[in-house]
């Protein structure tokens, strides 16, 4: 039986079906098709989701990080998920696609914190999770509304003191490092400060700034951004020792409270089961970007500290932060119950 030859038009529209197949059989076969997809990464933008109100310092450290990979990654959104402390931004990456187009900015509160703060937590970030990069810490600092009558950590506990239970501390989220700041303190000095969680820094920092809440433990890049105003002071740190970017303010270690450390941390997660190339691409262009003069410098000035560890040593960070922080929550008796 005679067949009749293709056609040349059926050659051509059939050549892209076979490039197809022979790049997959290179590969590994038809199972591969997964990895092959990710060799093509980015192949649109790259979405970071924030749990927090735009203005924040994460917001500082993603922008000033989207600008320095905008040329290898292509364009990076910022999507502020506000809300639950941030829980709802860490599921919203957990159910996302695993292509690596979806990543959150997780901070140590929702990342190490959480899963002792939250008698039920509807994400696991030891499995939920793939690691990329540990971006940035920082440490915190102790900042009162400027009519409060204290110009020392010293002259503070006295003036708290003799208010008795009636004085109240800020926290940009109940269960934060933000919050066991104050409660650290509490235990250390020997006060009886009430704890009003808000609903980010921005609010909390409002309401420090116009005497509504004479008392707030915000990141030290937010201090920096309050000073000027003239509504706030300074007391005290939470490093073990003095802030670079805020030297002339003494840290609670050196005042007497040794035991008032607290330091945290932003890294960049994936959901799990994203192919390890791009894994791969992300914490290598993040890290450039992070190690760059740049941004170095732009956190540096909003009191971050560049760190670029890599997926090991976050996990490592990761785990050992999840266990001093649950013996502190246990010390204090803590549940979250919003």
């Amino acid at each position: 039986m005679n067949h009749a030859a293709p056609s040349k038009a059926s050659a051509v529209v059939d050549q892209p079906r076979r490039d197809l197949l022979a790049t997959l059989a290179l590969a590994g076969g038809l199972g591969a098709w997964p990895a092959v997809r990710a060799q093509s990464f980015p192949n649109r933008p790259i979405k970071v989701l924030l749990g927090i109100p735009a203005g924040g310092t994460q917001d500082i450290l993603t922008r000033a990080i989207a600008d320095a990979v905008r040329t290898s990654l292509g364009p990076i959104i910022i999507d502020n998920r506000a809300g639950a402390a941030g829980r709802i931004a860490a599921e919203a990456v957990k159910n996302a696609e695993p292509d690596g187009h979806t990543l959150l900015l997780g901070p140590a509160s929702v990342m190490a914190m959480f899963p002792s703060a939250y008698a039920k937590l509807n994400y696991d970030p030891l499995k939920d999770f793939a690691p990329i990069i540990n971006a940035a810490s920082f440490e915190l600092a102790m900042c009162v509304h400027k009519d409060v009558p204290a110009n020392t950590l010293a002259e503070f506990v006295a003036w708290a003191k003799a208010q008795g239970n009636k004085l109240s501390f800020a926290s940009y989220g109940a269960g934060t490092p933000s919050h066991f700041l104050g409660e650290m303190l509490n235990r250390a000095a020997g006060l009886q400060m009430l704890h009003i969680p808000y609903k980010g820094s921005t609010p909390a920092r409002q309401d420090v700034m116009g005497g509504n809440i004479p008392v707030y433990f915000d990141t030290v890049g937010g201090a920096i951004s309050m000073l000027p105003t003239g509504r706030v002071k300074v007391l005290a740190t939470s490093g073990a020792k003095r802030s670079p970017p805020m030297p002339g303010t003494p840290c609670f270690a050196e005042l007497g409270y040794k035991d008032v450390v607290a330091s945290a941390w932003f890294a960049y997660f994936a959901p799990a089961k994203t192919p390890a190339v791009v894994l791969d691409k992300l914490r290598t262009e993040f890290a450039k970007a992070v190690n760059s003069r740049e941004v170095r410098q732009q956190l540096l000035i909003n009191g971050m500290y560049p760190v670029g560890d890599g997926p090991e040593a976050l996990l490592k960070t990761l785990r050992d932060d999840t266990a001093r922080w649950a013996k502190i929550m246990k010390a204090t008796n803590f549940v979250a119950t919003e």
